[in-house]
């Protein structure tokens, strides 16, 4: 397999920007170097759709819930994160790119493959980020999920453990929501 010359540079913010949307679709920036993540199941891709559809009805005019977008954690190196679900401000609707002080939760789907990076490291520059929640979601063999949330401690710069789900989603924080994510 031949590799593009890209995988082996460092590409900073300017160069990032000038790519098309289909160039950043399925990668992810980490200290300037294009990660290209495991391929998503079936599955994976409900359970993220799913829970962003059930955010964004609960969220009010003030937040929207999507998938499948960058956030910009850093700009030198450039660091940028595809969270499976973010909950943004919906006045930066238009703004790119989307930034940690535009967010108010991360969701991460674990998938063969994106266990270490969803469990600590994006675990970690979530926090680091200051985003104030992190949602982590495990596929368990029985088919139920389990949801494992986490609130920012702002003067740590860490997360701390939330709530626990296991298949029904019962959140009052961010906001209240709930949702079957075991009936998929």
């Amino acid at each position: 397999m031949v590799v593009p010359a890209w995988m082996h540079t460092q590409i900073s913010a300017k160069e990032y920007g000038f790519w098309s949307e289909k160039q950043c679709a399925g990668i992810e920036i980490m200290d300037g170097m294009v990660v290209v993540g495991p391929s998503t199941s079936k599955q994976h891709n409900r359970l993220a759709r799913t829970l962003a559809n059930a955010l964004d009805a609960a969220a009010g005019p003030d937040w929207n819930a999507d998938t499948d977008f960058d956030v910009r954690l850093q700009d030198v190196p450039l660091t940028n994160r595809r969270p499976d679900v973010t909950v943004y401000r919906a006045e930066t609707i238009d703004l790119t790119p989307t930034r940690p002080e535009h967010v108010l939760l991360v969701v991460e789907v674990v998938s063969p493959g994106s266990e270490t990076t969803d469990r600590i490291v994006k675990f970690d520059q979530y926090a680091k980020a200051g985003i104030p929640f992190y949602w982590r979601i495990e596929q368990a063999p029985t088919r139920v999920p389990i949801v494992y949330t986490y609130v920012l401690d702002p003067a740590t710069k860490g997360y701390r453990d939330g709530e626990m789900f296991t298949g029904t989603v019962k959140a009052t924080a961010p906001f209240s929501t709930t949702v079957d994510l075991g009936a998929l």
